[in-house]
């Protein structure tokens, strides 16, 4: 499968309380950030690179518990000829990630049905509806 780190976003929706709040907007009045949201990325990203090792621990623990599977974390594509070579191979695959899915919508669903044995996903898929609902998505 295809995988990248593209550059998605999705909107998240914390609850900070009125303290901490005032101490990033000083932060941003005083042309620390640029905005609460630039922050918070920021934030984020000083976050995930501290866990840099707890993060790949994990992402190693979570593709070996697969017997039969595909394990990604970013973003993911199944194309036609992934599907193709998973149905020459005669054994189903279960998808499992952290990110966003993406399963080609020319792709008959039935192909699909016969190549992945399951999807979960902790993120966004985007597939055709009637994939969606197969493995309720």
């Amino acid at each position: 499968m295809n995988t990248n780190t593209g550059n998605l976003t999705e909107k998240v929706s914390v609850n900070i309380n009125t303290t901490t709040l005032a101490a990033i907007d000083l932060l941003i009045d005083n042309g620390h950030y640029f905005n609460r949201s630039d922050f918070i990325n920021q934030a984020l990203r000083e976050a995930i690179a501290r866990n840099e090792a707890n993060i790949q621990r994990a992402s190693e623990e979570s593709g070996k518990k697969l017997e039969s599977g595909y394990w990604f974390m970013g973003v993911s594509r199944l194309t036609g000829p992934e599907v193709d070579e998973i149905l020459r191979s005669g054994k189903p695959r279960s998808i499992t990630g952290y990110g966003v899915l993406s399963i080609d919508p020319n792709i008959p669903a039935e192909k699909v049905f016969a190549a992945i044995s399951g999807i979960n996903i902790r993120g966004k898929v985007s597939c055709a509806p009637e994939v969606r609902e197969h493995y309720n998505l």
